[in-house]
C-alpha cells in the first residue's frame, strides 16, 4: 500500500492542474445537482420488527386514504388568571382565530376546540389542531407566517396563544453558525501548531472542499434516499473534523520529510505513502464504524450513519489527491517561515533534533507508568459510573428552548390537560374475524381505561370495513417519565388476559410508545454492538501494528474513553450537571441513538489516534530502536500533530452545542468530550504507560499468526528499500520548485 500511496501522490504532485481541475469540477457538478434538487427528507423515524411500528403499519394499512403523513400544529389558548376560555369575549378571539386559520394556504381543516371537546376540565385552556394538507418538508414559509398571524392577533385580545407541532419545526439552529465556529477555532490551532498562514490555510481549504463536494452530493440524493437534516448535519460536522485532520497529517509528514532533504515531489510521495497510509486505515475504521450502524435495524440510523460515511471516504479521497496537489502549486508555503527563507537563500533546510514538548511528556510518563496508567484509568472509570444510570428515550417540545413557542405550548398544554397529554398512547384493535368488533372494541378500551396511570380514553373510531378500531389513551405521567415507560409494559402484559376476554387482538403505538420501544431496543443492541466494533478494532490493529497486545490495549482504551464518555452525557443532559452553561433548559433521558452513534464513532475517531501515533512508534521499532526509544520517536513525530488534530476535532464537535436542536447539541458534547478523554488520556497517558511496561512484549506476534496475516506497510518500509533507479524512473519530470534534492533511496522514511 505504502508504495501504491507513494506513487499517487507523486503523480497529483506532478499533474497537479488535472487534479485541481478534477475537485473543481467534481464540486461544480454536485452543487448543481444540489440545486435542482429537492432537499432533505421528511421521512418519519422508525424501526420495523418493534411492537409500536407494526400497529402504526397495520393502521396505515386498514385505514387507506387517511393523512396519517400531512403535517399538522396545535395552536393553544390559555385565558387570563382567573378567566375561563369559554367567556364569551375570549370564545370569540378563539372562534376568529380558528376561522382565519382555515382559510390559510396548504390547511385541510381546523379543528374547533369548543366542538371537539378540547377544552380543559377548568376551563383555563384550549387547543386546535390545524392539520395540513402537505408533508412537514413542504409546509412553506407562508404558512406559517398565516399561523403566526393568526396567533398574533389572537393575543392582542388578551389571551396567551402559543404554536405548536411538527408543521413549525425549523429544524436546528441558524444554519452555519457551528461550522464557523469550529473553523474558526481550527485556523487558530493551526496556525499555532504551523506558525505559517499557508500551512495553517491548506488543510482548512481541502477540508472545506471536501465538505461542500460531500454536503452537496447527500442534498443532491435526500429526496430520493429519504435522508433528513440530521444526516446532513452528522455529515458536515464528521466530514469537517476528520477533513482537517487528514489532511494535518499530511501536511505534517510533508515539513518532515522537507526537512530531511526531500525535494519537493519527493517529499509528497513520502508523505502520502507512509502518513497517507495512516490516512486511509484511520478513514477506514471510521467508515466501517458508520456504516456498521445498519445492524441496529433503524432505518434513520442507517442513513446517517452512510451518509456520513461517504463525508469521510471524501475526506480521504481529497487527503491523498489535492493536498499533494496544493503542493505542486507551491511547494514550500507549508514551511515554516525560517525553512522558507532557508529555501529562498539557496540552503538546505536542517532537521531539527531537539526534544520537544513530546519528547518531554513521553519522558515522563516512561519513568512513571504505573502512577500515570492508574491515575488515568481511575479518572476515567469514575467518570464513566453514571452510566449505569443512562435512561434513554427521544427529547421533543420539552426538551426545546423556553424562548421557543414550541415549549411553551408543549408547558400549557401539560398544565391545562396534564403531563401525559402531549404523549399518548395510541391503541389499534384488529378485530377482523371477531363476532362483534365494536363489542371487542369496547371492551379492550374499557380495560385499558381501568389501568392504574391512565386518565382517561377517546371514543373508538372503526374504518369502513369496520374490522380495526382507533382510540386513544392518555397517561398521568410525561410521555418521557420512567412511570409512562411501566405503564406500556403493564398495559401489554395483560395483553393476552384482555384479548382472551375481548376476542380481537390489539397493539400500543403511538409517538410514545414508538419512542419507548426504540429505547428498548437500542439499550438491547448497544452491548452487542460495542462487542462487534471492539472485536473489529482487534483485528484491524493486529493487521496494522502485526502485534497482539496492542490491539488489545487499543481496544480496551477505546473502551473506557467511550464509557466516561457517555458517563459525562448522563451527568449533563439526564442528570442536569452543568446544562446551563451548554444552553440546556430541560434535562431528561438521553436520546435514544447517542449511545449507538457515540461508540461507533468515536471507535472510528479513537483508532485515528492510534493508528497515527502508534504507527510511528512501530515505524522507529522496526528500525532498530529500543522499546522505549521507540516510544519517545514516536511522540517526538506525532504528539504536537495529535494534539493540534484532537483540539480541531473538539472545536469542531464542541462548536455543534450552539445548535437548538437538542440531538445535535448531545451529539456534540457526546463527541466532544470523547475525542477529549480517548486522545489526551488514553492514546497520551494510558498508551505510553501500558507500551513502558510490556517493553518488547508490545511488538509479540506468533510466527503462525505472523505468516497468515496480510502485509499493508503502514510504516513505509518498502519506500526505504527502493533501488535508486526506481526513483529516477518516477522523477523525470518532477517539479524543481524547491531548492533541494532528492535524498538517496535508502534513506530513511
Amino acid at each position: 500500500m505504502a508504495t501504491f500511496l507513494y506513487r499517487l501522490g507523486r503523480l497529483a504532485f506532478r499533474r497537479r492542474w488535472y487534479v485541481a481541475l478534477m475537485w473543481l469540477a467534481t464540486m461544480a457538478g454536485v452543487v448543481f445537482a444540489a440545486s435542482q434538487a429537492k432537499g432533505t427528507s421528511d421521512e418519519r423515524f422508525s424501526m420495523p420488527g418493534i411492537e409500536a411500528q407494526q400497529a402504526y403499519d397495520l393502521a396505515q394499512e386498514r385505514f387507506p386514504g387517511t393523512t396519517v403523513d400531512s403535517a399538522s400544529a396545535q395552536v393553544v389558548f390559555v385565558a387570563p388568571d382567573g378567566q375561563k376560555v369559554t367567556a364569551s369575549d375570549n370564545r370569540a378571539a378563539v372562534e376568529k382565530a380558528v376561522a382565519q386559520l382555515a382559510d390559510g394556504p396548504q390547511v385541510d381543516r381546523v379543528a374547533d376546540p369548543f366542538k371537539s371537546e378540547a377544552v380543559s376540565k377548568d376551563g383555563s385552556t384550549a387547543y386546535a389542531t390545524v392539520t395540513y394538507k402537505v408533508k412537514v418538508v413542504d409546509v412553506t414559509d407562508v404558512s406559517k407566517d398565516d399561523l403566526q398571524e393568526a396567533v398574533d392577533q389572537a393575543r392582542q385580545a388578551g389571551l396567551t396563544v402559543e404554536a405548536g407541532g411538527e408543521a413549525l419545526d425549523s429544524g436546528g439552529g441558524p444554519g452555519g453558525t457551528a461550522e464557523l465556529v469550529g473553523i474558526s477555532i481550527a485556523a487558530l490551532v493551526l496556525l499555532i501548531a504551523f506558525g505559517s498562514m499557508a500551512a495553517a490555510g491548506l488543510p482548512l481549504l481541502t477540508a472545506l472542499i471536501g465538505v461542500v463536494v460531500s454536503l452537496a452530493s447527500v442534498t443532491a440524493v435526500a429526496d430520493i434516499f429519504g435522508l433528513s437534516d440530521t444526516a446532513s448535519t452528522l455529515a458536515t460536522m464528521l466530514g469537517l473534523a476528520v477533513g482537517i485532520d487528514y489532511a494535518l497529517f499530511i501536511v505534517s509528514r510533508y515539513r518532515e520529510e522537507r526537512a530531511k532533504g526531500r525535494a519537493p515531489q519527493e517529499a509528497a510521495g513520502l508523505a502520502v505513502g507512509t502518513a497517507g497510509s495512516a490516512v486511509v486505515f484511520a478513514g477506514l475504521t471510521v467508515v466501517i464504524a458508520l456504516v456498521g450502524l445498519s445492524v441496529v435495524g433503524i432505518p434513520m440510523l442507517t442513513k446517517m450513519g452512510l451518509a456520513a460515511a461517504g463525508a469521510v471516504v471524501v475526506a480521504v479521497l481529497v487527503a491523498l489527491t489535492l493536498v499533494p496537489a496544493l503542493f505542486g502549486f507551491w511547494p514550500n508555503a507549508a514551511l515554516s517561515r525560517a525553512a522558507r527563507k532557508t529555501v529562498r537563500n539557496g540552503g538546505r533546510i536542517k532537521e531539527s533534533t531537539e526534544n520537544n514538548g513530546g519528547t518531554r511528556w513521553s519522558r515522563f510518563v516512561l519513568r512513571r507508568p504505573i502512577p500515570v496508567l492508574l491515575l488515568g484509568v481511575a479518572g476515567l472509570g469514575a467518570i464513566a459510573v453514571p452510566m449505569a444510570n443512562l435512561q434513554l428515550g427521544m427529547p421533543g417540545d420539552e426538551a426545546k428552548s423556553t424562548s421557543t413557542t414550541e415549549r411553551r405550548a408543549y408547558d400549557a398544554l401539560a398544565e391545562g390537560f396534564g403531563p401525559g397529554f402531549n404523549g399518548p398512547l395510541t391503541i389499534v384493535v384488529d378485530a377482523k374475524g371477531a363476532s362483534d368488533p365494536k363489542g371487542a372494541a369496547q371492551t379492550i378500551s374499557e380495560r385499558i381505561a381501568a389501568t392504574k396511570g391512565i386518565v382517561n380514553v377517546s371514543p373508538a373510531q372503526f374504518n369502513d370495513a369496520g374490522d380495526t378500531a382507533v382510540f386513544e389513551a392518555v397517561p398521568s405521567t410525561a410521555p418521557t417519565a420512567e412511570k409512562t415507560k411501566d405503564l406500556v409494559k403493564a398495559i401489554r402484559a395483560e395483553r393476552t388476559t384482555v384479548e382472551s376476554e375481548a376476542g380481537a387482538t390489539f397493539q400500543v403505538t403511538g409517538t410514545t410508545a414508538v419512542n419507548i420501544d426504540i429505547a428498548d431496543a437500542v439499550q438491547a443492541a448497544l452491548l452487542p454492538y460495542l462487542a462487534v466494533v471492539i472485536g473489529l478494532a482487534f483485528l484491524l490493529l493486529l493487521v496494522v501494528f502485526r502485534s497482539v497486545l496492542v490491539p488489545i490495549k487499543a481496544a480496551l482504551g477505546f473502551l473506557l474513553s467511550v464509557l466516561a464518555a457517555l458517563g459525562s452525557v448522563v451527568l449533563v443532559f439526564q442528570d442536569g450537571y452543568g446544562a446551563d452553561l451548554l444552553g440546556v433548559e430541560q434535562t431528561g433521558p438521553i436520546m435514544s441513538l447517542m449511545p449507538i452513534f457515540l461508540v461507533g464513532i468515536v471507535f472510528g475517531l479513537a483508532m485515528d489516534y492510534e493508528v497515527f501515533l502508534v504507527s510511528r512508534m512501530r515505524e522507529a521499532y522496526v528500525h532498530g530502536e529500543r522499546p522505549a526509544q521507540a516510544v519517545t520517536a514516536g511522540f517526538r513525530h506525532s504528539a504536537r500533530v495529535v494534539v493540534a488534530a484532537a483540539l480541531i476535532m473538539i472545536a469542531v464537535f464542541a462548536s455543534f452545542v450552539t445548535e437548538t436542536d437538542s440531538m445535535i447539541k448531545m451529539i456534540g458534547f457526546g463527541l466532544a468530550i470523547a475525542v477529549l478523554f480517548d486522545a489526551f488520556v488514553v492514546r497520551m497517558a494510558i498508551v505510553p504507560a501500558v507500551l513502558a511496561l510490556l517493553g518488547d512484549r508490545a511488538w509479540w506476534l506468533p510466527a503462525w499468526l505472523d505468516r497468515l496475516l496480510p502485509h499493508v506497510d503502514i510504516e513505509g518500509e518498502a519506500l526505504t528499500q527502493r533501488p535508486a533507479d526506481d526513483i529516477d524512473a518516477d522523477s523525470n519530470d518532477h517539479a524543481t520548485t524547491g531548492h533541494a534534492t532528492d535524498s538517496p533511496a535508502g534513506a530513511r522514511a
